[in-house]
């Protein structure tokens, strides 16, 4: 089953931060195979909590998706972001219904 990262920002205090940590991420997330599927954007919240940025990466797989966040090269980029931006990020394994 195809793995997912989804980002849910509820601070973010320095844009230049996040810009950095996401020039950094971006190639270290695509060699693991991730695909971004949503990166900020419009949205609309009908329920619960409105976030200021969702994020969502698609993997190869569960395990990949896992593989890429406890990378080392992840982390060191992490670090450029996070002292000041707080999200909730989970790593989540896909289904079908085939």
């Amino acid at each position: 089953m195809k793995g997912y990262w989804v980002s849910l920002y509820t601070k973010i205090e320095n844009q230049d931060n996040l810009k950095k940590y996401a020039e950094t991420v971006t190639p270290i997330i695509k060699s693991y195979g991730g695909i971004p599927l949503v990166r900020g954007g419009k949205n609309i919240a009908f329920e619960g909590e409105s976030f200021l940025r969702t994020v969502i990466w698609e993997f190869p797989s569960y395990e990949k998706a896992l593989e890429c966040h406890n990378s080392s090269e992840y982390k060191s980029g992490w670090n450029l972001a996070k002292e000041t931006t707080v999200r909730h990020m989970q790593v989540v394994e896909g289904f079908s219904t085939e």
